[in-house]
C-alpha cells in the first residue's frame, strides 16, 4: 500500500469526510488519492485561511474536516486559527508539509521553516514531527486525540518522510 493511501485510509477511518487542500510538490501524492475516494469529500482552495474557514462549516454542519497545507503559509493563518479554530474549540488535523530543512533548494522556504514549530507551540497547537515512512503507525492516534480534544493538531511531514526534495 502506498504512504498516500496509508493516510487517506487512516483519515476515513478517523471519520473525516471533508477535506480541502493547497497544492503542494511533497503532498501531491496525497491529493491525488482524496481525488479518487468516495468516502470523504475533497474541495481544494486557494490559500490556506481559506480553507481553514471551509473546515470550519464542513465541522458546524457536522462533518470531520482536516487541512493538507505547506508550512510556509502558517503564517497567514494564524488570526484564523486564534479566532476561529482554536475560540470555538474546533479539531482540525492539519497534515503540513515541513519545507525548508537540509537540503531545501528554494531559499524563502528556509526561513518559514525556522518560524513554523515556534509559532505553532506559542499558539499551544500539539505538533507531531513525521521524520519516516513507519512514523506514520502514529497517525490514528493523532487523528483521535485532534477529535477527542476539540484542538487543532499539526502533523508536520518532512522531505525525509517523502523521500527528498
Amino acid at each position: 500500500m502506498s504512504i498516500h493511501k496509508r493516510i487517506a485510509d487512516d483519515m476515513a477511518g478517523a471519520g473525516i469526510g471533508f477535506v480541502t487542500t493547497v497544492p503542494c510538490k511533497q503532498l501531491a501524492g496525497v491529493i491525488a488519492e482524496l481525488e479518487t475516494r468516495d468516502d470523504m469529500r475533497h474541495v481544494p482552495c486557494n490559500k490556506e485561511d481559506e480553507g481553514m474557514g471551509l473546515c470550519a462549516g464542513a465541522f458546524m454542519g457536522g462533518t470531520k474536516p482536516a487541512i493538507i497545507m505547506q508550512n510556509t503559509a502558517l503564517g497567514v493563518t494564524v488570526n484564523t486559527l486564534a479566532t476561529l479554530t482554536q475560540f470555538y474549540r474546533m479539531p482540525l488535523p492539519m497534515l503540513i508539509s515541513y519545507r525548508g530543512e537540509l537540503g531545501e533548494p528554494i531559499a524563502c522556504q528556509v526561513e518559514m521553516a525556522v518560524h513554523t514549530k515556534p509559532l505553532l507551540q506559542m499558539m499551544g497547537i500539539p505538533t507531531y514531527h513525521l521524520h519516516k515512512q513507519s512514523d506514520v503507525e502514529e497517525l490514528p492516534a493523532i487523528l483521535k486525540y485532534c477529535f477527542m480534544s476539540n484542538k487543532p493538531v499539526a502533523i508536520l511531514t518532512d522531505a525525509t518522510f517523502w523521500g527528498g526534495y
